[in-house]
C-alpha cells in the first residue's frame, strides 16, 4: 500500500508513503524537561510532556512503514559565533543561551541539555538537523536532504507548536512541500497558542497545511 488516506482538517489528506517524511522538531531536554531553557524563561515546562506518547506511537508507526524519519535540535555552536546577538539579548530569562544551567551550557551543541529526549532517541540512519533558529530550512541542509529522497509531503511534530513548528512548516509551504500536523504530537507552554496554531494552519483550505491526529494517522499506517 503505496498511498493512503487519513482524516484531517480542512479535508482528508492523501499522501503516498514513499514520499513523506516525519519529521519531529526540537524534542529536546533544554525545552522539556526541568532545569532547561524551557523553564528558563518562566514556562511550565509539564505541559510539553502530552505530546511525547503520541509522538513515540507515531515515530515507531513511521520505522515500521519505512518512511524517512528526521530530527531537529535548535541549539548553537560552543564558541556561539551562530548565535546572533539579539536572540540571545531578547527577553528576561534567569539563564541566557551559553550560560551554565543543570544540564551544562544552555542551548549549546555536544551538551547535554541540547540533545533529545531519551523517550524519542533518533536510531542509526535517521538524520538529526542540528538548526541555530527557529525554522529548520534556516541555515540548514534539511531542504537538501528532502529533495534527494525525493520527499513531497512533511508529517511535522514536536515543540513548541506556535514557534518552531510553525515557523517550519511555513518555511517548507513555501518551498513546495505539503504538511501535515498531528495536533497531539505538538505542544506548546501556552495551550491557547497551540490551539490557534492549529487553526491558523488548517484556514482557507489548508493555507499552510493539513491538521490532523496521531490516533487517525495510526489507523492508516501499515503496520
Amino acid at each position: 500500500m503505496n498511498t493512503v488516506t487519513v482524516s484531517a482538517i480542512p479535508e482528508p489528506f492523501s499522501f503516498a508513503l514513499p514520499s513523506c517524511a516525519l519529521l519531529v522538531i526540537d524534542m529536546q531536554c533544554d525545552f522539556i524537561l526541568e532545569g532547561g531553557f524551557g523553564q528558563s524563561l518562566g514556562n511550565d515546562v509539564s505541559l510539553l510532556r502530552a505530546a511525547i506518547p503520541p509522538c513515540q506511537a507515531l515515530l515507531q508507526a513511521a520505522r515500521t512503514a519505512g518512511m524517512l524519519v528526521m530530527h531537529t535540535r535548535e541549539g548553537h555552536r560552543p564558541d556561539m559565533t551562530d548565535a546572533y546577538q539579539a536572540k540571545v539579548a531578547r527577553g528576561s530569562p534567569s539563564v541566557r543561551i551559553g550560560d551554565m544551567g543543570p544540564m551544562g551550557r544552555i542551548l549549546i551543541r555536544g551538551e547535554a541539555g541540547h540533545d533529545i529526549i531519551p523517550e524519542l532517541t533518533p536510531i542509526d540512519g535517521e538524520p538529526v538537523i542540528d538548526k541555530p533558529g527557529k525554522g529548520s530550512f534556516y541555515a540548514t541542509d534539511l531542504e537538501l536532504i528532502l529533495r534527494k529522497r525525493k520527499i513531497e509531503t512533511l508529517i511535522v511534530c514536536g515543540v513548541t507548536t506556535e514557534v518552531c513548528v510553525h515557523t517550519t512548516v511555513r518555511e517548507a509551504n513555501d518551498r513546495g512541500f505539503r504538511c501535515l500536523i498531528p495536533g497531539d504530537c505538538c505542544a506548546s507552554y501556552n495551550p491557547e497558542f497551540h490551539a490557534v496554531s492549529m487553526r491558523m494552519f488548517a484556514a482557507q483550505s489548508a493555507i499552510f497545511g493539513w491538521v490532523t491526529d496521531s490516533h487517525q494517522l495510526l489507523a492508516v499506517l501499515p503496520s
